[in-house]
């Protein structure tokens, strides 16, 4: 019976003499000729590597959390068959830990002048963009003795955008913003709002929203129902220094920043505002300005995929004048950043009223939920003194957030898990009182 490929390299060397077998092919060569030239003709037969043709096709961005798939194909324009092992290496983070070596590794087996196609399936672990590295390609001959093996750069990148974990929230904040829009019977007053239209007084209206005039033609009371003014100017500032590098739970404050930014972009573009992006440290690290409303979602994500916190202090001076040039006109500005005592007394305060005299501004901060769970610890004295220093901690960052109500800003500080809606609620309540 013929032996093939492993099989007959073990035959070859059960037949050497015993205490000539050395542990090398320079041995096993020089002293069986038949096994010399099996191995000769192993490595003549295998396909040349160097020829190989690869492209790539397949998806080119992705949220964070969903797979994506890159498909590689390889053509063999030899003719001898392909009997290959592949690699597609890719960023660690390409990948959950641990899956890394079965995800990238393929086996493929190509006719002459012909092409196959393998598929690589990644799961990002982190945002930002994910480029393909070499694509190593080890080619057998049919007995499997000895391999050709090299690497070509196949080019791909697939960006990993902010997973836009907030989204859930939107139905209830649009019928929120249904409400104020007039399209229900709710009454807001104030310097922003708009007449909309007249209806019947029901118990319980402002009697100061009466309409005399039109009661005057009818026989019922008539009143007057207001709607917010639309095409209002809304300024995101995501602050990328070093305090958004902090992680609460396990992630950076910087996405939780960028995921309550996002609800407020997707809900202000509905209510018929225009939403810009300024993410700054020491520069500009990103800026959307003038998209419309089908366009600002895949805008800001797209912008936001690349961010990381910077380990710089973030430049306050800069910031206001980056602000102040992004929005010239009275404009909501939203600034997302840190509430520790410092940052914001040596860098926010000072130039505080530059952007209070033309803007109305909005200071949301991630607030760290374990300083909560340590505040209502008892039980040993360890407890008791996490439980001191968490109370210290938040009556600190209560009163850095009092100094700066008293210029005249509204303040937003809670867990990651709430920002993104209570964000989106002061802005219906600004929207509501007419302060936009």
């Amino acid at each position: 019976m013929a032996l093939t490929g492993r099989t007959a390299l073990l035959a070859a060397l059960g037949s050497l003499p015993v205490g000539i077998w050395e542990p090398s092919w320079t041995g096993i060569l020089a002293v069986n000729t038949p096994l010399a030239l099996a191995c000769a003709c192993d490595f003549a037969l295998a396909a040349p590597v160097r020829r190989l043709r690869l492209t790539r096709s397949g998806d080119t961005a992705v949220r964070l959390g969903d797979p994506a798939d890159v498909t590689l194909t390889v053509t063999n324009p030899s003719r001898r068959p392909l009997r290959a092992q592949l690699r597609d290496a890719w960023p660690p983070s390409s990948w959950l830990p641990g899956t890394e070596v079965e995800a990238s590794r393929h086996r493929v087996t190509i006719p002459p002048g012909e092409r196959r196609r393998v598929t690589t399936r990644l799961l990002p672990t982190r945002r930002g963009d994910r480029k393909a590295d070499r694509v190593t390609i080890r080619s057998y001959g049919p007995l499997g003795l000895f391999t050709r093996q090299g690497t070509h750069d196949v080019p791909w990148t697939v960006r990993v955008l902010p997973p836009f974990h907030s989204r859930k929230h939107l139905p209830s904040k649009l019928a929120r913003l249904r409400e104020l829009d007039g399209r229900t019977s709710v009454l807001t007053r104030g310097e922003g709002t708009e007449f909309d239209s007249l209806r019947e007084y029901v118990p319980g209206d402002d009697t100061r929203s009466i309409d005399w005039r039109a009661t005057a033609r009818q026989s019922t009371l008539a009143v007057r129902t207001w709607r917010p003014e639309r095409d209002r100017h809304i300024l995101l500032v995501l602050d990328t220094g070093r305090t958004s590098a902090g992680r609460v739970g396990d992630a950076p404050r910087l996405d939780a920043s960028m995921d309550a930014a996002l609800l407020l972009g997707a809900l202000a573009s509905r209510a018929g505002d225009r939403v810009d992006l300024l993410a700054y440290d020491r520069r500009i690290r990103a800026l959307v300005q003038g998209r419309a409303a089908g366009e600002l979602l895949p805008a800001l994500v797209n912008a936001m995929a690349p961010l990381e916190p910077e380990l710089v202090e973030t430049d306050a001076r800069g910031l206001a004048s980056a602000a102040l040039h992004t929005a010239p006109r009275r404009s909501l500005v939203v600034l997302l950043t840190s509430l520790d005592a410092a940052p914001v007394e040596e860098g926010i305060l000072p130039v505080l009223p530059r952007l209070t005299k033309r803007h109305t501004v909005l200071v949301a901060s991630v607030a760290d939920p374990k300083i909560t769970e340590m505040a209502t610890s008892r039980g040993n004295t360890e407890a008791v003194y996490d439980a001191s220093a968490a109370a210290q901690a938040q009556a600190e960052r209560q009163r850095t957030a009092e100094r700066l109500i008293r210029h005249g800003v509204t303040v937003v500080d809670a867990t990651p898990n709430e920002l993104a809606p209570a964000l989106a609620d002061a802005y219906l309540a600004l929207k509501a009182a007419g302060r936009l």
